[in-house]
């Protein structure tokens, strides 16, 4: 999860704003498979880990993965670009304090 969110961040150095993010079309694919990657490692995650670490929203997250593989056309851009402004920072500083 930490080297897509890593892989993330780097493509989006540099966009500042949604009009940006949006009309860049290969960043946007290559932000959804990272994305994608990240789903599929929560996917993999013991129960009793996700049990006890409640904070995160593991069911969002892997559901987020499954409407980014499965439901495609139905990928809202500005949606993704919430999760990326509000919510993989937070989920990065989780998990690099769990596994520190």
């Amino acid at each position: 999860m930490l080297d897509s969110i890593a892989n993330i961040k780097e493509f989006m150095a540099g966009v500042e704003s949604y009009e940006d993010f949006a009309g860049k079309k290969v960043l946007c694919h290559a932000v959804i498979y990272n994305l994608q990657c990240i789903g599929e490692s929560v996917y993999m995650l013991s129960e009793d880990f996700r049990n006890e670490n409640p904070d995160v929203d593991w069911d969002a997250i892997e559901g987020l993965r499954h409407v980014l593989v499965h439901d495609y056309y139905q990928v809202n851009m500005e949606t993704v670009w919430g999760i990326l402004q509000e919510d993989l920072m937070p989920l990065k500083e989780f998990l690099e304090k769990t596994s520190g």
